[in-house]
């Protein structure tokens, strides 16, 4: 009976490690075609993934020439693991939450229009603060790749009569954390 046990505790083990191999190599393939400005420094590794699902949200205001513009307000997301589960928040700063408490904010360094012309483009963000102790806490590098939507509405959309309006933009998108190596 003991043995029993014993072999089906050691088939769990060998499944969960297994499974958590499998999403850190799903991370890391999706993560391969990345445009070479986009990639992580040298010296950092990947720590942690996930889908983000959520909108963008713009706000149409007078642009610095005096004309009408749509304007980035905030993301508004909700980040999600391989298997679906809300794991964190994403939202103005730019900021990402992770539901251990840890939180990183970001700057963008390097931008690549997205492959599909409709959704926003690809960044490099440089961390430039943390709070909190948990994944994102030694966060220092962020890729937003895989973009689908999020694009501002149409230029000639935002005019004199529509000043202060929001427009919500659906979007999805894919993040990598990196860190320093150890």
């Amino acid at each position: 009976m003991r043995t029993t046990k014993t072999r089906r505790q050691r088939r769990l083990l060998l499944g969960l490690a297994a499974a958590i191999g499998m999403q850190a190599g799903a991370y890391a393939a999706s993560a391969a075609d990345v445009p070479e400005q986009l990639k992580a420094p040298a010296g950092e590794r990947l720590v942690f993934g996930a889908h983000a699902s959520g909108a963008q949200i713009y706000v149409c205001q007078q642009g610095a020439d005096g004309k009408s513009q749509w304007t980035l307000k905030a993301p508004e997301a909700q980040l999600y693991d391989p298997k679906g589960l809300v794991v964190g928040h994403h939202y103005a700063g730019p900021t990402w939450k992770h539901n251990d408490g840890s939180e990183v904010t970001g700057k963008a360094s390097a931008k690549v229009d997205s492959p599909d012309p409709d959704s926003i483009p690809w960044l490099l963000l440089t961390a430039t603060g943390h709070s909190g102790a948990g994944v994102f806490a030694q966060v220092t590098s962020i890729q937003r790749i895989h973009t689908k939507g999020g694009k501002a509405p149409a230029a000639a959309s935002c005019d004199s009569s529509k000043l202060g309006t929001e427009a919500t933009i659906p979007y999805t998108a894919d993040y990598y954390f990196y860190a320093p190596a150890k």
